[in-house]
């Protein structure tokens, strides 16, 4: 049957349109929420981890709708609890200078901590001592803790990757389609934040290569799925990214700074370098299939 267009890897056709057109018929009290929520259910549309994909549903459907395929229901005006979220309380820890080498630090531990009660913790930390401070990570996404017997003394976050990012789209080497459909087995390291007052050499690139090793594990006990590449963005003007290539993550290239939604063509955003790491061998193979 001819596809009416493609989403996300989905191709849309004249019947499901029609049962579309049916469901939103048959619930005209409904949200627009609620609407995709129901048709997620009807297709059977989930992630791995069983949750429904909600909002690539709901992408969809405001996509035929302004095709002119389906009649959505108005808009509810309700605030955007992104634009309204609080930024994260303060917290205090043990701030006393930690100067010693990687071999005499007491034991490091590396938690997972989203959803429990040391999230807070990380995310205050990172507001109060990352210098890009705290941003809500987006889609799938882990943070971590690390301390030093009880004290932190570093913490990672981690969230699903940007869609389009040239400089490693060319290094996987991997289709549009392959893209669309894999996209979710790439993990953005969004922040990674050493407690300033916590100075011990290689600790950095130590970290990074533990979780490196770590993460595959943690992100399929969450999601359902492993990832199998990993990246970031440094700010060359700020950063030189010594601690990443110390534990082999690869200089990909730059950005353009035009950003996801650019619609002139021009940088509109600082310049960054884009560093990437294999966590498996057969990273090509296993992202490249369509």
């Amino acid at each position: 049957m001819d596809a009416v267009f493609e989403h996300r890897g989905r191709r849309i056709t004249a019947a499901d349109v029609e049962l579309i057109r049916e469901l939103i018929a048959a619930h005209p009290k409904a949200s627009r929420r609620s609407l995709s929520q129901k048709l997620c259910g009807v297709w059977g549309w989930v992630q791995p981890n069983g949750s429904l994909r909600d909002m690539v549903c709901r992408s969809l459907m405001l996509e035929l709708h302004r095709r002119g395929h389906i009649e959505l229901p108005p808009a509810r005006k309700l605030p955007n609890p992104l634009a309204w979220r609080r930024k994260p309380a303060p917290v205090e820890v043990d701030r006393t200078p930690l100067r010693t080498t990687l071999r005499a630090l007491p034991r490091l531990v590396i938690r997972q901590v989203r959803r429990t009660d040391e999230e807070p913790l990380v995310n205050g930390l990172v507001e109060m001592h990352h210098y890009l401070g705290y941003t809500q990570p987006v889609g799938e996404h882990l943070k971590h803790l690390v301390c030093a017997g009880d004290r932190p003394v570093a913490c990672f976050m981690w969230s699903s990757a940007p869609r389009h990012l040239g400089p490693r789209d060319r290094f996987i080497g991997w289709s549009a389609d392959a893209r669309r459909r894999n996209i979710r087995f790439v993990a953005y390291n969004s922040r990674f934040l050493i407690l300033p007052w916590v100075e011990v050499p290689h600790l950095a690139s130590h970290l990074l290569g533990r979780m490196a090793r770590m993460l595959p594990a943690e992100w399929e006990r969450v999601y359902g799925h492993p990832v199998h590449f990993v990246e970031t963005f440094v700010l060359p003007e700020r950063f030189r990214g010594t601690c990443y290539r110390a534990a082999n993550w690869i200089w990909l290239g730059r950005t353009t700074g035009r950003g996801n939604n650019d619609l002139t063509h021009r940088a509109n955003r600082p310049i960054k370098d884009v560093l990437g790491l294999p966590l498996s061998r057969r990273f090509r193979e296993l992202l490249s299939v369509s």
